[in-house]
C-alpha cells in the first residue's frame, strides 16, 4: 500500500492517476508546463470546462501540493496566478508522454486534428 496526503493507494500507478486523473487535471497541468497562467487564462485555454469543475480541480491540485496559487491583490477583483510546484514540474515529461501518446493515436487511426 502507498500513502500519500491521509489516502491509501493499492499501487504506485493508482497514487499517481489518484493525483493527476479524471478528465480535467491533466489537461490543466498540460497547460501550466510552460508558464503560470490566470483562471480566466485556463477557461480560455479550456472552453468546455465549467468553472465549478476548474475552481474544484485547481483546488484539489493545490491542497495535493502540484501546483501554487499566488494571489497579486488583495481585494476584488482578485489577480489570481497558477502555476507548478517543485512537484509539480516532476510531472512534466509524464504529463508531455500523456500529451505525445494522444497526438500518436490520432495519427494512427487517421483522424483530424482540430
Amino acid at each position: 500500500m502507498y500513502q500519500f496526503k491521509g489516502k491509501e493507494y493499492p499501487c504506485c500507478a493508482s497514487l499517481t492517476m489518484g493525483i493527476i486523473g479524471g478528465k480535467w487535471k491533466t489537461v490543466i497541468l498540460f497547460h501550466l508546463r510552460d508558464k503560470a497562467l490566470r483562471y480566466s487564462e485556463l477557461r480560455k485555454k479550456m472552453p468546455t470546462v465549467t468553472e465549478r469543475t476548474l475552481s474544484l480541480q485547481l483546488k484539489t491540485l493545490e491542497d495535493d501540493g502540484i501546483i501554487k496559487r499566488k494571489v497579486y491583490t488583495p481585494k476584488p477583483p482578485l489577480k489570481v496566478e497558477y502555476s507548478l510546484t517543485d512537484l509539480g514540474k516532476t510531472l512534466k515529461p509524464v504529463v508531455q508522454s500523456i500529451a505525445d501518446w494522444g497526438v500518436f493515436v490520432v495519427e494512427e487511426q487517421g483522424g483530424p486534428t482540430v
